[in-house]
């Protein structure tokens, strides 16, 4: 991976970790991330008049990526409301590029170079640990992990159907303006399913988080897929695991959580993983 896509790419990893803070600093997770999804939409809108839509191959991979990114908000959302942000962010978003890298070698059959594959392999161990530490927050509960470990499934799921798809579209940006568009509609047709009208009431008084949410998810994702066609898919979403540094930052500074010993060490174990993918 060249360093200006790299650096890309750890752009987009802190853009992601500020739209999940957005998400976990109020009580209505599940309704902030319906908002984040809905203004991401509108902002892409100018970009789908521009680019106009993909090609027809690339269509399957958009219907498989909105059912994979629908299931995604719902799990993190229901994780959040079980977890504190420092404990679900670095499982779920730690455990999607073992998954992705061990997809990309058996299914996708893109090499991966064996330093590359270390680096993945101790930035995994950093994410075990920080999971496994224990702070002076509420402990992890069996149903917070469980939710957390099904959010890096669908984590990995959506990325490879979205690498894939940004390729077979020829032209990623294209690709990007539309999945961001029709992703829109789902999750707050969901939100209003289960929660009734009554929730838009709430709406209201989440506008903030949810237009700056939209708009730093919209500028993550969009350089991800875009990188994911100038650089391995395994790479790529190994690197952009780097907002698990970022989120957890922002749990300690801005959500008040504690950081214990332990995963201090393990940030350090993260960044050295993601130094060896770099050296690769």
């Amino acid at each position: 991976m060249s360093l200006p896509v790299f650096a890309m790419v750890l752009a987009a990893a802190c853009m992601h970790a500020g739209w999940n803070a957005a998400a976990k600093l109020n009580l209505e997770p599940i309704l902030t991330m319906a908002l984040i999804s809905a203004s991401a939409g509108l902002f892409a809108l100018p970009a789908l008049v521009w680019f106009g839509w993909p090609v027809p191959a690339a269509w399957p991979w958009l219907t498989g990526s909105i059912v994979l990114h629908l299931g995604y908000y719902v799990a993190l959302a229901e994780a959040y409301r079980h977890a504190d942000m420092g404990q679900v962010y670095p499982i779920a978003r730690g455990s999607a590029p073992l998954l992705t890298a061990l997809a990309s070698l058996t299914v996708l059959r893109e090499p991966v170079a064996p330093l590359a594959a270390a680096g993945i392999v101790v930035l995994c161990a950093g994410v075990a640990l920080m999971a496994l530490a224990k702070g002076g927050g509420k402990p992890l509960s069996r149903t917070g992990l469980g939710l957390a470990l099904l959010t890096g499934i669908l984590i990995s799921g959506y990325t490879l159907v979205d690498g894939l798809g940004a390729r077979a579209a020829d032209d990623p940006h294209a690709y990007a303006a539309a999945l961001f568009v029709i992703d829109a509609v789902p999750l707050p047709l969901y939100v209003l399913w289960t929660r009734g009208r009554g929730v838009l009431g709430l709406a209201r008084g989440l506008a903030l988080p949810g237009l700056g949410g939209g708009l730093l998810a919209l500028g993550s994702y969009w350089i991800a897929i875009w990188a994911m066609t100038v650089a391995p898919i395994a790479l790529v979403a190994a690197t952009r695991e780097t907002s698990v540094l970022f989120a957890t930052l922002i749990a300690v500074v801005l959500l008040k959580e504690p950081l214990v010993a332990a995963r201090a060490v393990a940030a350090v174990i993260i960044v050295a993983g993601i130094a060896t993918m770099r050296l690769a």
